[in-house]
This record gives structure tokens, sequence and C-alpha cells, in this order.
């Protein structure tokens, strides 16, 4: 892995992958929804999507033509504290590729006609979520927790929001937000690192200026609590989330392996109690969900109204046993997490566009690349000795602090807001 500064300020990275034919080239723009204001809420979103829409040079028949005729990718998404673009080329194109990738950041048009445009597609996104119980109830948690705080709100905004955004608004933001300082470009594939950046070099040169704004918004607590959103469904979908560590920090991979043995696989404890052993659900699930400044343990299922209930308490058990010591982890479970991470990081490095990812978010949130085997080793250090005392601390902190969010057929089955709120109390205070 190698890394150069240019000139502007722009961080260039790139990792060779001998014997490939392809290059995954990415564009992180280390701004979105933290940098929107309150009542602006999707204009992050809304900018990756016009990018897309034709430049000075360029329409966008001619930019999708190009990445037709590449034989690759291009694309783009908004993710809580960053914006990230990218391609997939044969080794041939990569010139082409980051030619192309300037000159949609630095020249896009943003047309009024195509903004119209995108607005409706973003409306029609925001309403497939709705019809989406397992999207649904994530965003539900989310906005639960965090309330009015960026990391709670929608990526894409509102339908209200989205309605009043203007052009000038999308003007402001890139030109207050996509600026050197802020701009991460990083390949993995057949490339070499100084042709790589002389391109870059060619391609942004023009890009100049310094941004003013803080990369975090005002910090947030977490609320703890209950919200049902009533669905014609034959099940209910469910996610409990606790408040957990952000990104970068030191006991991030302790946290990593608890959610493994917690609901992260076929072995994992959820899915052998509640699947394999009590039948009471098809699907469970344990996630991290890691921000630079926040973070969040959810655990998500879906059960029969009638079994809801049931499959809380059970869970609400597990967490409580594992919180007061009554269940330890043991040196089998950690081995299985463990290997299973570690073999997970090494199956994805194998893709080029994963490691180009990587290396662009490690210079985000740590500010320089990771080697492989330094994480590797970091994950085989901990011993069941200090995941278990972690497990007891983290739990026995952020127990209190529950959020509930589930979407079903909840007023045909007697299941109300008030008796949520009253299971939750109970496993708060057991």
């Amino acid at each position: 892995m190698q890394v150069t500064t240019l000139e502007n300020g722009i961080r260039v990275a790139s990792v060779n992958l001998p014997n490939t034919r392809s290059v995954a080239l990415g564009v992180l723009v280390d701004a979105g929804p933290r940098n929107e204001p309150t009542q602006k809420s999707g204009l992050a979103h809304l900018a990756e999507h016009l990018f897309f829409q034709g430049t000075s040079s360029r329409n966008a028949r001619e930019i999708a033509l190009f990445v037709d005729r590449s034989g690759g990718s291009i694309g783009a998404f908004t993710a809580r504290d960053y914006t990230l673009f990218g391609a997939s080329v044969l080794d041939d194109y990569l010139p082409f590729a980051i030619e192309l990738m300037g000159d949609i950041l630095l020249n896009s048009l943003f047309p009024q006609g195509a903004l119209d445009r995108e607005k409706q597609s973003i409306l029609s996104e925001l309403a497939r979520a709705e019809d989406d119980p397992q999207s649904l109830v994530h965003d539900l948690l989310k906005s639960l927790a965090w309330g009015s705080h960026p990391l709670g709100r929608q990526i894409a905004g509102s339908p209200e929001s989205v309605q009043l955004l203007t052009r000038e608004d999308l003007i402001y933001f890139v030109g207050e937000n996509y600026l050197p300082d802020r701009i991460i470009v990083a390949a993995a594939g057949n490339l070499d690192h100084e042709d790589f950046t002389a391109h870059i070099r060619d391609a942004f040169w023009r890009m100049i200026g310094t941004s003013h704004r803080s990369r975090l918004s005002e910090s947030c607590g977490f609320k703890a609590g209950v919200v049902l959103r009533e669905k014609p469904l034959h099940q209910v979908y469910f996610a409990l989330g606790l408040p957990a560590l952000p990104f970068a920090h030191p006991q991030r991979f302790h946290l990593h392996l608890l959610t493994r043995i917690l609901g992260g696989g076929l072995s994992s404890r959820l899915y052998q109690l509640l699947r394999e052993n009590l039948g009471l659900v098809y699907y469970i699930d344990a996630e991290y969900h890691a921000y630079r400044d926040h973070g969040m343990l959810v655990i998500e299922g879906s059960t029969t109204p009638d079994q809801f209930l049931s499959v809380l308490n059970l869970i609400g058990d597990m967490l409580r046993n594992l919180a007061n010591g009554e269940s330890q982890i043991d040196l089998e479970e950690l081995h299985t997490a463990r290997t299973r991470l570690q073999g997970q990081h090494l199956l994805e490095s194998e893709q080029a566009h994963v490691q180009m990812s990587r290396l662009a978010t490690q210079l985000l949130y740590f500010g320089k690349p990771i080697p492989e085997k330094s994480l590797l080793q970091e994950i085989a250090q901990i011993s069941v000795q200090e995941l278990n005392a972690f497990s007891h601390h983290f739990l026995t902190k952020n127990l209190s602090h529950f959020a509930l969010s589930a979407a079903g057929p909840f007023s045909e089955n007697a299941l109300t807001q008030e008796n949520m709120q009253a299971w939750i109390s109970q496993v708060c205070q057991r």
C-alpha cells in the first residue's frame, strides 16, 4: 500500500494486486448527511445522484456509454459519514476512468431538468424503503435512538425535505464540501502507484481550497424507548439497538467478536436458540454499525406476532446473563468467532473493490492505511478473559439504553406501545 498527498491536499492511495486485469477506483468525499443543514435533509444524497447527469463536456448518455464500452461499472453511494464514487474497469481503461471521474466531480452542471427527475427518483426510493419492513425498522430504530441528529435521519432525507431542495442548495453544498482536504482517491488492482498518482494529479489539479466546516455535527445521545409501525404483514419485523463504540475505537474488534457470538452466523447463540432449538424465528442476526463518533449494536429478526414477546424475552435473558456473568463466552465460541471474522476479511480481500474501499475508509477514520497482517494479529490477540470482561462491562453499561423498533400487525394482535415499553423496563431492571 502506498499513499501520496498531492500539492492541493488530495490524498492518493493504491494497492497493487498482481495477476489481475481489473482496477477498482474510488473517490471518497469526507462529506455526507453530517454536513447538511437540518432542514435540508437528503442534500448529500441528491448531490451524489446529480454528479452523473452531465458535465460541460459530456451529457448523461455519454457518461453511461463510456462505462458500458469499458466493460466496467460506475456508481456511488452516500453513507452517514461520507460519500463514495466508485468505478471498476479493465486496467487499460484506468486513465480514462480517472479522467471521467475528475470531469464529473469538477465540471458537473446539475441541470434543473435532471434535478427534478432525480428528486422524483429519490421520492420513489423513499417509498420503496417504506415498503421494505427490514429497511423500515432500521430507519425507525436510528430515528428513535438519535432523533434529529444526522445519524438519526434517513440518508435520502424525507419526502418533505427532498421536495424543497433547490439547485442553489446543491451548488452551495458541493462548493462548501467537495474540496481537496476532504478528498481521498484510492485504487486497487493492476496498477503502478506513481503512474496512478500522475493521472490523478492531471485530472484533479484544478480542485483547490480548504473546507472551513466541521467534519462532525453536534454530539448526540442515545434515547431508549419503543417505536411501532402498523403494517399489514404476516410477521413482526424488529430491530433492537444498544449504544456502541465508534469506528476507530481500540476495542472495536472485541465488539465485532461479541456481535458474531450473539448473532453472526449459523452457530451463533441467537440462531441456535431461536431458530434451531425453538423454531421461533426464520431470520435472526446481529450487526455492529460503526460511525466516526458513535456506534450501535443491532439485533434484528422476524417472528410471528404471537411469539414476538417470547422472542424478545429470550434475547433479553441472553444479554442480561452475559452482562451479569451467569453465562460466559468459552474458548470454542471465541475460536469460531475469531476464525469467521478473520476468514471473512481474507475472503473479501480477494475482491479489488473491497480492498479499494478499505484503503479509502482507513485513511478517513485512522489517517493511515492499516496492513492486513496487523488487523489479523489484533483479532488473534484477544483472549477469552478479555472478551468476557469486555462483554460484562459493555452490556452492564448499555442494557439500560435499549431501543426497540418493530413493524407488523400490532392492532389485531393486542401488541401496544405500552406493553412493549413495559418489556423494555423489565429487561433494564432485572
